[in-house]
């Protein structure tokens, strides 16, 4: 597993202004590549943006026109794109009973699982142009395992895995790698009032550079279509899914 090497690679990190993204796009910075920062948070992301000598573009990634205009700011701003970091994300959809609202419904799942859809589809002739590249999805330890406590989140956050392991073997002959990236309870905004909770009821929460770290394995790693899960006091690795049942 080599080290990374940013000099001369481009990122785009979508959810850049906050949290894991803009963590990410800090650490991407160091490492030597340019960053373009994607997000509906326009004061953080543009200051992140100075600060890291990068550029920012306002994107609402539930609109296909935003996403492939962030990708056109990488190629026009820094000469073109090697990694693609969908991170944007929100918890919350409600649940399916009397309190369901669509449009909470359909918010959560515009983010979580459209704005993957439409940042690979704007991402990938970008990266084809450069010969390969890399494609990160975040999505959550909620995509591998059940979450009673937000159904909705758990959905959308599966269905990004399940993507994730269709595209991966997909684009790997051309040099793209597509992963997923699945944090448990990290320490940013996402939490909300659930951080008061976890850490009455002792359940670890996750430093964010622990996340950072997870997400340079994978760009030093070699394998696509895999999602990486990210726990405290685990070191974080490619989750094992088991083999369904063939025809008898």
């Amino acid at each position: 597993m080599a080290a990374f090497d940013g000099t001369g690679k481009v990122a785009l990190i979508t959810g850049g202004s906050n949290g894991i993204g803009a963590a990410v796009a800090r650490r991407l910075a160091r490492e030597g590549a340019r960053v373009v920062l994607a997000d509906v948070d326009t004061d953080a992301g543009a200051a992140l943006a100075k600060e890291l000598d990068g550029a920012f573009v306002r994107c609402d990634v539930r609109e296909p026109a935003d996403s492939e205009a962030a990708v056109a700011t990488a190629v026009e701003r820094f000469g073109g794109l090697d990694v693609a970091f969908l991170n944007a994300g929100i918890a919350g959809g409600g649940d399916l009973g009397e309190d369901f609202d669509p449009a909470v419904y359909r918010r959560a799942m515009g983010i979580n699982l459209d704005g993957v859809v439409y940042g690979v589809h704007a991402a990938l002739p970008a990266i084809r142009n450069r010969g390969g590249g890399n494609i990160v999805a975040t999505a959550s330890m909620a995509a591998l395992t059940a979450t009673p406590f937000d159904p909705v989140y758990g959905a959308n956050k599966a269905a990004v895995v399940g993507l994730v392991r269709a595209l991966g073997p997909t684009y790997l002959p051309e040099g793209i790698r597509v992963n997923a990236l699945c944090p448990s309870f990290a320490d940013t905004a996402i939490l909300g009032g659930m951080k008061e909770h976890l850490q009455e009821s002792g359940f670890p929460i996750l430093e964010v550079n622990d996340v950072v770290e997870a997400f340079m394995r994978i760009l030093e790693a070699d394998g696509a279509g895999e999602a990486w899960y990210v726990v405290p006091g685990r070191e974080s690795e490619p989750f094992k899914f088991r083999g369904v049942p063939g025809p008898r």
